[in-house]
């Protein structure tokens, strides 16, 4: 026996057509006219609760990203960061630290966990007071 001599044990059953004559009647179970009997009806959900889920159920609603789409710890600069180097974007996704998100360059954001010692120039990211204050006493600045 071969796969293109393969055949099923049973029919493929038909489907069911309601509402045509037969045991089931005219009405088929539907009850008589208004939307509730109609073919493709849609009845709008009643309960608040519901209703306020409702869009959330269906995936319509498109997250927004928080204001900053990625964030970096002192530490980590610490371990991967060159001294006299340059901190910006750019510089941080060809490293890997970073991501692109959806095609786009995300906003960073550097938090003062850990610590640094060396000195480092960041650019075109928001940093924290706490680590303002860290790098600029590491001898860095951030524009």
């Amino acid at each position: 026996m071969q796969l293109h001599e393969l055949q099923p044990k049973h029919k493929a059953k038909g489907k069911k057509r309601v509402g045509r004559g037969g045991r089931k009647g005219t009405y088929s179970g539907k009850g008589n006219k208004g939307q509730s009997s109609r073919a493709g009806r849609k009845m709008v959900p009643i309960i608040r609760e519901l209703i306020k889920r409702y869009p959330k159920l269906r995936g319509y609603r498109r997250f927004k990203l928080d204001d900053y789409s990625a964030v970096l710890n002192l530490d980590v600069l610490e371990k991967h960061v060159k001294a006299g180097e340059t901190v910006n974007p750019e510089n941080l996704i060809k490293m890997g630290l970073v991501r692109m998100i959806r095609g786009r360059v995300p906003e960073i954001k550097i938090l003062g966990n850990g610590k640094i010692s060396k000195k480092i120039t960041v650019e075109n990211c928001k940093a924290s007071k706490s680590a303002k204050e860290a790098i600029e006493k590491a001898g860095g600045n951030v524009k």
